[in-house]
Protein backbone atom coordinates (compact mmCIF):
# COMPACT_ATOMS: atom_id res chain seq x y z
CA UNK A 1 0.00 0.00 0.00
CA UNK A 2 1.29 3.56 -1.08
CA UNK A 3 -0.41 5.88 1.43
CA UNK A 4 1.56 9.02 -0.36
CA UNK A 5 0.26 8.28 -3.68
CA UNK A 6 -3.12 7.34 -2.12
CA UNK A 7 -3.96 10.31 -0.10
CA UNK A 8 -2.63 12.53 -2.95
CA UNK A 9 -5.02 11.06 -5.93
CA UNK A 10 -7.95 10.94 -3.65
CA UNK A 11 -7.30 14.83 -2.34
CA UNK A 12 -6.66 15.68 -6.43
CA UNK A 13 -9.76 14.08 -6.97
CA UNK A 14 -11.93 15.21 -4.49
CA UNK A 15 -10.68 18.96 -5.12
CA UNK A 16 -11.65 18.35 -9.25
CA UNK A 17 -15.44 17.76 -8.61
CA UNK A 18 -18.16 20.04 -8.24
CA UNK A 19 -21.38 19.25 -6.24
CA UNK A 20 -23.22 19.57 -9.21
CA UNK A 21 -20.94 16.94 -10.64
CA UNK A 22 -22.29 14.15 -8.55
CA UNK A 23 -26.20 15.41 -7.42
CA UNK A 24 -25.26 17.91 -4.53
CA UNK A 25 -26.76 21.13 -4.35
CA UNK A 26 -24.38 24.18 -4.73
CA UNK A 27 -24.88 25.79 -1.38
CA UNK A 28 -22.99 28.73 0.09
CA UNK A 29 -20.05 30.04 -1.37
CA UNK A 30 -17.07 27.44 -0.42
CA UNK A 31 -13.58 28.26 0.61
CA UNK A 32 -11.77 25.52 -0.52
CA UNK A 33 -12.13 23.67 -4.61
CA UNK A 34 -14.02 20.54 -5.25
CA UNK A 35 -15.75 18.64 -2.11
CA UNK A 36 -15.48 18.52 1.07
CA UNK A 37 -14.09 15.82 3.05
CA UNK A 38 -17.17 14.97 4.34
CA UNK A 39 -19.50 14.82 1.40
CA UNK A 40 -17.17 12.18 -0.05
CA UNK A 41 -17.24 10.12 2.84
CA UNK A 42 -21.05 10.70 2.46
CA UNK A 43 -21.30 9.29 -0.81
CA UNK A 44 -18.74 6.35 -0.12
CA UNK A 45 -21.02 5.41 2.65
CA UNK A 46 -17.97 5.56 5.06
CA UNK A 47 -17.09 8.02 8.27
CA UNK A 48 -15.66 11.11 7.35
CA UNK A 49 -12.68 10.31 10.16
CA UNK A 50 -12.02 7.10 8.34
CA UNK A 51 -11.84 9.63 5.06
CA UNK A 52 -10.11 11.75 6.59
CA UNK A 53 -6.99 9.19 7.78
CA UNK A 54 -7.05 7.79 4.25
CA UNK A 55 -5.98 11.12 3.04
CA UNK A 56 -3.57 12.47 6.01
CA UNK A 57 -1.62 8.69 5.39
CA UNK A 58 -2.59 7.36 8.43
CA UNK A 59 -5.57 4.98 7.26
CA UNK A 60 -5.94 1.40 7.46
CA UNK A 61 -5.66 -0.29 4.16
CA UNK A 62 -9.08 0.05 2.32
CA UNK A 63 -10.84 -3.21 2.02
CA UNK A 64 -11.91 -4.09 -1.85
CA UNK A 65 -15.75 -2.95 -1.06
CA UNK A 66 -14.47 0.07 0.42
CA UNK A 67 -11.88 1.00 -2.69
CA UNK A 68 -14.99 0.57 -5.35
CA UNK A 69 -17.61 2.78 -2.93
CA UNK A 70 -14.94 5.32 -3.27
CA UNK A 71 -14.49 4.87 -7.00
CA UNK A 72 -18.14 5.62 -7.58
CA UNK A 73 -18.43 8.41 -5.07
CA UNK A 74 -15.08 10.11 -7.02
CA UNK A 75 -16.65 9.07 -10.19
CA UNK A 76 -13.18 7.28 -11.59
CA UNK A 77 -12.90 5.83 -15.07
CA UNK A 78 -12.10 2.26 -14.99
CA UNK A 79 -8.21 3.15 -15.70
CA UNK A 80 -8.21 5.46 -12.06
CA UNK A 81 -9.88 2.93 -10.36
CA UNK A 82 -7.46 0.35 -11.45
CA UNK A 83 -4.82 2.86 -10.07
CA UNK A 84 -6.93 3.82 -7.01
CA UNK A 85 -6.81 -0.44 -6.39
CA UNK A 86 -2.90 -0.38 -7.13
CA UNK A 87 -2.08 2.12 -4.30
CA UNK A 88 -3.81 0.63 -1.51
CA UNK A 89 -2.03 -2.28 -1.96
CA UNK A 90 -4.44 -4.55 -4.34
CA UNK A 91 -4.50 -6.07 -7.51
CA UNK A 92 -6.94 -4.48 -10.03
CA UNK A 93 -10.52 -5.78 -10.06
CA UNK A 94 -11.50 -8.50 -12.30
CA UNK A 95 -14.04 -8.94 -14.78
CA UNK A 96 -16.55 -10.08 -12.58
CA UNK A 97 -15.40 -7.41 -9.45
CA UNK A 98 -15.17 -4.40 -12.14
CA UNK A 99 -18.47 -5.20 -13.14
CA UNK A 100 -19.84 -3.58 -9.87
CA UNK A 101 -17.84 -0.36 -11.20
CA UNK A 102 -20.59 2.24 -12.12
CA UNK A 103 -19.85 3.25 -15.17
CA UNK A 104 -19.37 7.61 -14.44
CA UNK A 105 -21.04 8.74 -17.57
CA UNK A 106 -24.31 7.21 -17.18
CA UNK A 107 -23.71 8.64 -13.13
CA UNK A 108 -23.66 11.80 -14.40
CA UNK A 109 -26.70 11.40 -16.32
CA UNK A 110 -28.48 10.26 -13.02
CA UNK A 111 -26.57 12.95 -10.78
CA UNK A 112 -28.95 15.75 -12.85
CA UNK A 113 -32.58 14.02 -12.10
CA UNK A 114 -33.44 15.05 -8.58
CA UNK A 115 -37.97 15.07 -9.30
CA UNK A 116 -37.72 11.52 -11.15
CA UNK A 117 -37.15 8.22 -10.21
CA UNK A 118 -33.54 6.70 -11.75
CA UNK A 119 -31.59 3.47 -11.33
CA UNK A 120 -28.26 2.08 -12.64
CA UNK A 121 -28.77 -1.43 -13.44
CA UNK A 122 -26.02 -3.97 -14.24
CA UNK A 123 -26.53 -6.62 -17.40
CA UNK A 124 -28.07 -8.74 -15.37
CA UNK A 125 -30.64 -6.26 -13.93
CA UNK A 126 -28.89 -5.88 -10.41
CA UNK A 127 -29.76 -2.26 -8.99
CA UNK A 128 -25.92 -0.92 -9.00
CA UNK A 129 -27.43 2.77 -7.74
CA UNK A 130 -30.86 4.75 -7.06
CA UNK A 131 -31.40 8.21 -7.10
CA UNK A 132 -33.87 9.34 -4.28
CA UNK A 133 -36.75 9.43 -6.01
CA UNK A 134 -35.87 5.35 -6.61
CA UNK A 135 -35.35 5.18 -3.10
CA UNK A 136 -38.52 6.45 -2.22
CA UNK A 137 -40.67 4.14 -5.22
CA UNK A 138 -38.64 0.89 -4.89
CA UNK A 139 -37.19 1.20 -1.33
CA UNK A 140 -33.40 0.61 -0.86
CA UNK A 141 -32.56 -2.33 -3.65
CA UNK A 142 -28.87 -1.81 -3.69
CA UNK A 143 -28.22 -3.84 -0.35
CA UNK A 144 -29.24 -6.96 -0.96
CA UNK A 145 -26.39 -9.44 -0.65
CA UNK A 146 -25.88 -12.30 -2.64
CA UNK A 147 -27.88 -14.07 -5.56
CA UNK A 148 -30.55 -11.89 -3.87
CA UNK A 149 -29.08 -8.62 -5.74
CA UNK A 150 -30.30 -9.55 -8.75
CA UNK A 151 -34.24 -8.57 -9.25
CA UNK A 152 -35.32 -12.13 -10.85
CA UNK A 153 -33.57 -14.11 -8.30
CA UNK A 154 -36.40 -12.55 -5.73
CA UNK A 155 -39.19 -12.37 -8.02
CA UNK A 156 -39.29 -15.93 -8.84
CA UNK A 157 -38.20 -16.99 -5.03
CA UNK A 158 -39.94 -14.46 -2.66
CA UNK A 159 -43.14 -13.93 -4.06
CA UNK A 160 -43.37 -10.77 -2.01
CA UNK A 161 -41.73 -9.19 -4.13
CA UNK A 162 -44.33 -9.17 -6.94
CA UNK A 163 -46.38 -6.49 -5.09
CA UNK A 164 -44.84 -3.86 -6.84
CA UNK A 165 -46.43 -4.68 -10.00
CA UNK A 166 -50.62 -5.48 -10.65
CA UNK A 167 -51.28 -8.72 -10.84
CA UNK A 168 -52.62 -8.45 -13.89
CA UNK A 169 -48.67 -7.73 -15.12
CA UNK A 170 -46.86 -10.56 -13.33
CA UNK A 171 -46.77 -13.45 -16.21
CA UNK A 172 -45.42 -10.00 -18.65
CA UNK A 173 -42.97 -8.76 -15.80
CA UNK A 174 -42.05 -12.22 -14.82
CA UNK A 175 -41.33 -13.08 -18.99
CA UNK A 176 -39.35 -10.13 -19.41
CA UNK A 177 -37.31 -10.38 -16.98
CA UNK A 178 -36.09 -14.35 -17.67
CA UNK A 179 -35.81 -12.98 -21.21
CA UNK A 180 -33.49 -10.43 -20.03
CA UNK A 181 -31.64 -13.06 -18.43
CA UNK A 182 -31.27 -15.39 -21.05
CA UNK A 183 -29.57 -12.14 -23.18
CA UNK A 184 -27.15 -11.73 -20.71
CA UNK A 185 -26.70 -15.62 -20.40
CA UNK A 186 -25.83 -15.71 -24.39
CA UNK A 187 -23.38 -13.27 -24.09
CA UNK A 188 -21.37 -13.86 -20.64
CA UNK A 189 -21.40 -17.59 -21.21
CA UNK A 190 -22.67 -20.23 -18.32
CA UNK A 191 -19.62 -19.76 -16.06
CA UNK A 192 -20.32 -16.25 -15.36
CA UNK A 193 -22.44 -14.52 -12.90
CA UNK A 194 -25.60 -15.01 -15.15
CA UNK A 195 -24.79 -18.94 -15.39
CA UNK A 196 -24.64 -18.94 -11.91
CA UNK A 197 -27.98 -17.34 -11.11
CA UNK A 198 -29.74 -19.20 -14.10
CA UNK A 199 -28.29 -22.84 -12.43
CA UNK A 200 -29.51 -21.72 -8.47
CA UNK A 201 -32.92 -20.48 -10.06
CA UNK A 202 -33.89 -23.88 -12.33
CA UNK A 203 -32.96 -25.68 -8.97
CA UNK A 204 -35.40 -23.51 -7.01
CA UNK A 205 -38.23 -22.46 -8.92
CA UNK A 206 -40.42 -24.61 -11.59
CA UNK A 207 -42.21 -21.52 -12.48
CA UNK A 208 -38.78 -20.25 -13.41
CA UNK A 209 -37.42 -23.39 -15.22
CA UNK A 210 -40.83 -23.25 -17.65
CA UNK A 211 -40.91 -19.78 -18.32
CA UNK A 212 -36.74 -20.09 -19.90
CA UNK A 213 -37.69 -23.14 -21.31
CA UNK A 214 -39.39 -21.14 -23.78
CA UNK A 215 -36.29 -19.58 -25.07
CA UNK A 216 -37.19 -15.72 -25.41
CA UNK A 217 -34.84 -13.22 -25.82
CA UNK A 218 -34.62 -9.60 -25.44
CA UNK A 219 -32.92 -6.57 -23.73
CA UNK A 220 -36.02 -4.70 -23.16
CA UNK A 221 -37.81 -2.68 -20.70
CA UNK A 222 -41.46 -1.69 -21.41
CA UNK A 223 -42.11 1.43 -22.63
CA UNK A 224 -45.09 2.23 -19.89
CA UNK A 225 -45.79 0.11 -16.57
CA UNK A 226 -47.87 0.60 -13.38
CA UNK A 227 -45.64 0.61 -10.48
CA UNK A 228 -47.52 -0.05 -6.91
CA UNK A 229 -46.36 1.68 -3.98
CA UNK A 230 -47.93 0.43 -0.46
CA UNK A 231 -48.30 3.96 0.64
CA UNK A 232 -49.73 6.44 -2.68
CA UNK A 233 -50.88 3.24 -4.65
CA UNK A 234 -50.58 3.13 -8.40
CA UNK A 235 -48.62 5.40 -10.14
CA UNK A 236 -48.42 4.81 -13.96
CA UNK A 237 -45.11 5.72 -15.81
CA UNK A 238 -43.03 5.71 -18.53
CA UNK A 239 -39.79 4.37 -18.49
CA UNK A 240 -36.71 4.75 -20.70
CA UNK A 241 -33.42 3.04 -20.88
CA UNK A 242 -29.76 4.53 -21.34
CA UNK A 243 -27.42 2.38 -22.14
CA UNK A 244 -23.49 2.34 -22.10
CA UNK A 245 -21.44 1.58 -25.12
CA UNK A 246 -20.97 -1.98 -24.01
CA UNK A 247 -24.69 -2.63 -23.16
CA UNK A 248 -23.02 -3.96 -19.81
CA UNK A 249 -24.96 -1.49 -17.73
CA UNK A 250 -28.28 0.71 -18.36
CA UNK A 251 -29.94 3.74 -16.55
CA UNK A 252 -33.78 3.61 -16.21
CA UNK A 253 -35.79 6.92 -15.58
CA UNK A 254 -39.28 6.49 -14.79
CA UNK A 255 -41.49 9.78 -15.74
CA UNK A 256 -44.94 10.69 -15.46
CA UNK A 257 -46.88 12.66 -17.69
CA UNK A 258 -47.25 15.98 -17.21
CA UNK A 259 -49.96 17.55 -14.88
CA UNK A 260 -51.37 13.82 -14.21
CA UNK A 261 -52.18 12.09 -10.91
CA UNK A 262 -48.98 10.03 -11.28
CA UNK A 263 -47.20 13.46 -11.83
CA UNK A 264 -48.63 14.73 -8.26
CA UNK A 265 -48.34 10.98 -6.84
CA UNK A 266 -44.03 11.17 -6.95
CA UNK A 267 -44.12 14.46 -5.66
CA UNK A 268 -45.68 13.31 -2.46
CA UNK A 269 -43.54 9.61 -2.80
CA UNK A 270 -40.55 12.72 -2.49
CA UNK A 271 -42.00 13.98 0.72
CA UNK A 272 -42.75 10.64 2.41
CA UNK A 273 -39.48 9.03 1.60
CA UNK A 274 -38.09 5.51 1.06
CA UNK A 275 -40.82 2.90 0.21
CA UNK A 276 -40.85 -0.16 2.68
CA UNK A 277 -41.40 -2.65 -0.12
CA UNK A 278 -40.46 -6.04 2.36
Amino acid sequence: MDRTALAEFLRRRREELQPQDVGLPVGLRRRAPGLRREEVASLAAMSTDYYTRLEQRRGPQPSVQMLTSLARALRLSDQERDYLFRTAGHNAPTSLAAADHVAPALLRVMDRLEDTPALILSALGEPLVQNRMAVALFGERTAYTGLRRYDAYRWFTEPSSRRIYPEDDHDRQGRALVSSLRAAYGSMGPKSRAGELVRALRRESAEFAAVWDRHEVAKRFADHKTIVHPEVGPIELDCQALFTEDQSQSLLVLTAAPRSEAEERLKLLAVLGPADTR
